[in-house]
Order: C-alpha cells, then structure tokens, then sequence
C-alpha cells in the first residue's frame, strides 16, 4: 500500500490522500475579485486527484495585497466573486478546498513576476504604501513601508478576523494563515524587519505575539468543527535572522492554540537569503518541525517524483507533500503517481475512459461501456 495515498486527518478534515496543491498567486484578479481565468485554473486542479487544494495567497484588506491584481476577500464583491468559482468546483470535484488569509505588509505594491516583480513606489500609477512591524523597506532603493501603530494592528487583526467570517460563509474547508515567505506575519517574527521597542519588538517571545493574535482571531472566527493552520519561513537564510528553533518555539505556541497543522517553507524575507536549493531542500526543516512539535506536518520544496513523495511519508519526515509549480506544469501529476506506486485516485468520470490499459484499477470506482 502506498503512503502518499493512504488518508490523513487535519484536525477534524480528512484528506483522501497525503498530496496537498500549495497556494500558488495568479496576479488575474480585478480589485480582489476572481474572473474567468481563476474558474479555468482552479477547476483543473480540482480535478487532479489531490488530498487537498489551498487556494492563493488571498489578502485580507487591499492594502495587504501583493500586487493590485492579488485575489482578495475584504469586500462583498470578493465573496461574491469566489462563491461563483467554488460553486462550479463543488459541482465537479469532491475535493476539501482551502484558503491561505495573507497580508503583503512592505512586499505590497508589486508588479506581477511578468513584468518584473519590483515594487510599484507611491509616485507612480497604481501605487501604495506599505505597512510593517517597522519602518524597513523590503531592499535597498525601494520605499518604506509605515510601522503599524496600535490602531493599525487591530485594524489588521480584525480583517483577518473578518477574512475568516467570510470564509466560513463561502463553506470553505479550511484556513491556512500565511507568516511565511517575508509577508506581514513573518516581517514581525523576524529580527531582520522587526526592530520596535514595544511589547511587539525585541525578545521572540514579543516577535510571535502579532502572529499570534492573528491566530487566535482567525481560530475563533471561524467554525470550531474546521482547522486552521499556518504556513512559516523555517528559516529567513540568513545569519541572524528568524531560524528553525524559533520556528519550532512558534510551532509549540500554535498548538497549544488549537492550531491544526504547520506547512513548512523557508525564506523571502531578505534579499540577502542565501538558499541552498536543490531537491527536496525544504524537507529537514519539516522533519525537524514535526519531530519537536507533533503537529500533522506539511512537506515542500522541488518534491517532483513520486518515489520522493512516497518517501518523505513512508519515513515520517513529514505528514503530507504540499506541489506547486510541479502541478502547475503537470496538473495531473496525482493520476501519474497512483500509477507509479500502485494506488487509486479519484478522477471525473468524463475522464474515466482515459485510464491507461495497464493500470486497470487506477480510477477509483471507474466503469464505462458504449453501444
């Protein structure tokens, strides 16, 4: 029996296989809104035979977006926008469907990466200025963000909170908070772009106190029967910046807040990140988290083979394998691997006479004939 097909239990949610589709930003949103392009992209990958999809980075006021194109879920429109797209979802694949509730903080006000990714300055067309735990901007040149003041952090706390009010009434499986890859949360746990001297700054205890807050305020949003979890920078790959112990000291202080599971990633916070990339990179960092924390684990970073999925499971490196850019390019990347390692997946019965001759039993439930 396979590992990477067997079920897995996320708080009160249960995945029908260990494989989860990371969130992954499309820039193709109008004003926080999903169109056309979110419907296509997402209903192929409802369609892949994952355990689990997260939707994008979704900011929770316009401000926190990424790029002035990000998906969003501040206003009615949004909702409105996203119960379009997951209505059709719902109508054709049973797959559990989630959300990462994200804020930009100083990486606000970006270009998309076709167009180069750099900072969009308040002086020019479509611009806005960014906020942070300081006054720090992202890189040398570009604009600084504003510190947020007492009203700005509970403005920010509330449009998570709000965020994940939105998210129960649109049925959503799930909520990942992002602290990850140099965003708002993460820009307060580390000492690379935390520098204040209040009861926020300073000591790491302080540093996980914002993060913190907005987790309580999205677990206590959104419905008691669902799980919300977060996903962190293991490490800011940078001497003196935000590592593995202090990940694993955020991790202990999760769960004890109910916190269902941890999506283990690393960097973005810094320019000067020096990242040794190379296949499944990212592992140690989620087979150290797991072991010191005992949350259900999410493994990511160049998992591209089965057989290395398979293995980060069947030896408890870590819980689940979470795919982006590897699904992005093969969206049935699932199908392949339930072939390669001898398990079923679940796919449309549209696509059922697809089934290659040599993997009889790969559809789970599968059956056609014709005239």
């Amino acid at each position: 029996m396979s590992h990477l097909f067997q079920p897995l239990q996320i708080g009160p949610l249960r995945l029908a296989n260990r494989i989860v589709i990371a969130p992954m930003c499309q820039y193709s949103a109008h004003e926080g809104t999903p169109g056309d392009w979110h419907l296509v992209h997402l209903g192929q990958l409802a369609l892949s035979g994952a355990g689990l999809l997260i939707l994008e980075a979704t900011a929770v006021e316009a401000q926190g977006r990424i790029s002035a194109n990000d998906l969003g879920l501040y206003s009615d429109a949004n909702e409105a926008g996203l119960a379009q797209v997951l209505g059709t979802l719902r109508r054709h694949s049973p797959m559990p469907v989630a959300i990462q509730l994200g804020h930009a903080g100083r990486k606000a006000s970006s270009r998309a990466p076709w167009d180069g990714g750099t900072q969009v300055r308040t002086s020019e067309p479509g611009g806005w200025t960014g906020v942070s735990a300081s006054a720090l901007p992202h890189a040398p040149g570009e604009e600084a963000p504003v510190a947020l003041d007492a009203a700005g952090l509970r403005r920010v706390r509330e449009a998570f909170a709000l965020a994940a009010r939105r998210a129960a009434r649109l049925g959503l499986d799930g909520i990942e908070v992002h602290a990850a890859h140099g965003y708002l949360l993460h820009q307060f746990l580390s000492p690379l772009s935390n520098q204040r001297s209040d009861a926020y700054g300073g000591s790491l205890v302080n540093r996980m106190r914002f993060p913190l807050e907005v987790f309580d305020a999205v677990r206590e949003a959104f419905p008691a029967g669902k799980p919300v979890w977060v996903r962190v920078s293991a490490t800011d790959w940078v001497p003196g910046g935000w590592d593995v112990e202090s990940t694993i000291a955020l991790g202990q202080e999760l769960k004890a807040r109910g916190c269902a599971a941890i999506h283990v990633s690393s960097g973005g916070v810094s320019p000067q990140q020096a990242i040794a990339l190379g296949p499944l990179y990212q592992v140690p960092f989620a087979q150290q988290v797991k072991a010191e924390v005992g949350l259900p684990t999410i493994a990511v970073g160049l998992i591209t083979e089965p057989a290395q999925a398979e293995a980060i499971v069947a030896e408890g490196r870590a819980d689940a394998v979470a795919l982006a850019r590897t699904v992005l390019y093969d969206p049935h990347w699932p199908w392949h691997a339930a072939a390669k390692l001898g398990a079923q997946v679940v796919a449309p019965r549209q696509y059922w006479r697809s089934q290659p001759r040599e993997f009889k039993d790969l559809f789970a439930g599968a059956g056609f004939g014709a005239r």
